[in-house]
């Protein structure tokens, strides 16, 4: 039998950005309102993560803790579930959650909000789910320095010339913000490595590839060229039209047919709705839930998604839908809490609408690009506004606050190098880190 209640009940799904924005923000409206209204909070972690900081995390920069909001904390007016959606009877308004430590459990809902968020969007390509990693958890982003600090500590006892130099190469697929931000921090702290080991930075290879011609064609062509400078410049090779056409444990084969040897593949080329929502049996657009411009499922008027989940509309560019970035789901899931509040009463509907902020890119040490109100800055300066950026993003002050420090002492100190062992290959596979299926 269901959970019901007397009370009405929201259940929003996914503590991303949508999702944690929506609750906080219900749970205003609701108290102004003087109704008595459960929020319910279905997730399978009991924090919101800061994914935009996940290459700092790979880079040994930024400790996990510091990206982890605790939702007990920053929602404690919300109920929390710590549980996965497994399934959701939309006829009957009712949810099924399940989690390792619990039988499933089934959630009535007088309002259902979607906000799963994204994964990894992976191809068929052989080897790929089994022998990289993405960069969408803590998990991904932990495996991945330790993967690279493992690495290189078994090449410098390594007396075969050829593995040698294939535990030493990184390759990286992917060249959008998240790709390039990701092998700039993995060369910072390579670098970092080598300095502190007498290894010569230059038998440290990194590859980054992307089927694109454009490095971070999201800043637009003076900044990506900036951008293509900048990495060539530290030593990354950059192959651009190019990807990867299998993969093994020791060796990537690419799309113009040039084997590298490597233990160690990023993929970071885009992401796809979250897998619950092909269970819906409703209308997908690139993977994520057709809504319209008020964020409502259409032909189910108690149903709204949000997030890197929904196909919003991008009502200043007809035809298109607004891309799924940190921005996008934050916004979304202020319109979310008051068009779900409308519903049942509660103030005045409103469309998604935005202004572009412009996007900021962190490329490792002194360096950055952003265009805020689009206006293109690199360098220090771009680095500034990106720290800054990223330091009042975070939704906390404790967090904000230990990023500073950290920020502050790593101008005065080198990046950690201890190994710490703390995910498992197959804690950090796709499957468990993202739950996305190994078919």
């Amino acid at each position: 039998m269901p959970e019901t209640t007397a009370r009405e009940r929201i259940v929003v799904v996914g503590s991303g950005f949508a999702g944690f924005t929506c609750a906080g923000e219900l749970c205003g409206r609701v108290a102004k309102s003087g109704r008595d209204i459960e929020i319910v909070l279905v997730t399978p972690q009991d924090y919101m993560l800061y994914t935009p900081l996940l290459p700092d995390v790979a880079g040994g920069l930024i400790d996990p803790r510091f990206v982890a909001i605790p939702l007990a904390d920053a929602l404690p007016k919300v109920r929390l579930v710590v549980a996965s959606a497994d399934s959701i009877d939309l006829a009957g308004r009712t949810i099924t959650v399940t989690s390792d430590h619990h039988a499933p459990r089934t959630l009535s809902w007088d309002r259902l909000v979607l906000t799963p968020g994204s994964v990894t969007r992976l191809f068929d390509v052989p080897g790929l789910r089994e022998h990289a990693r993405g960069l969408k958890t803590v998990a991904e982003a932990l495996y991945l320095r330790e993967q690279l600090l493992r690495q290189l500590e078994l090449a410098d006892q390594e007396e075969d010339e050829a593995v040698r130099r294939a535990r030493r190469t990184v390759v990286v697929v992917g060249a959008s913000y998240a790709g390039t931000e990701l092998i700039a921090q993995l060369r910072a702290l390579a670098d970092d490595y080598a300095r502190r080991r007498g290894l010569d930075r230059a038998d440290i290879r990194f590859l980054l590839l992307d089927t694109a011609k454009q490095v971070m064609p999201e800043v637009g062509a003076e900044l990506g060229e900036k951008v293509l400078h900048e990495l060539r410049g530290r030593g990354i090779e950059i192959r651009l039209e190019t990807s990867l056409r299998e993969l093994t444990a020791d060796r990537v084969v690419l799309t113009d047919g040039t084997e590298v040897p490597t233990h160690t593949v990023a993929w970071v080329t885009g992401v796809t709705g979250a897998p619950v929502l092909e269970t819906l049996d409703l209308p997908l657009e690139r993977g994520r839930l057709v809504v319209d411009a008020e964020l409502r499922v259409p032909g189910h008027p108690s149903v709204f998604a949000g997030g890197d989940a929904a196909a919003v509309p991008d009502l200043t560019k007809p035809g298109e839908i607004t891309p799924p970035t940190a921005q996008h789901a934050s916004r979304q899931g202020k319109t979310l809490a008051r068009n779900v509040a409308a519903s049942l009463g509660i103030g005045t509907f409103a469309p998604y609408r935005h202004r572009d902020l412009g996007l900021v890119v962190d490329l490792g040490p002194r360096f950055a690009v952003a265009n805020p109100l689009g206006i293109p800055l690199s360098g220090l300066l771009a680095k500034v506004v990106t720290r800054a950026y990223h330091t009042f993003a975070v939704p906390r002050g404790v967090n904000r606050w230990a990023i500073v420090m950290t920020y502050l002492t790593n101008t005065v100190t080198q990046r950690p190098l201890a190994l710490l062992g703390l995910v498992s290959p197959e804690e950090s596979s796709f499957a468990r880190a993202e739950g996305i299926s190994e078919r």
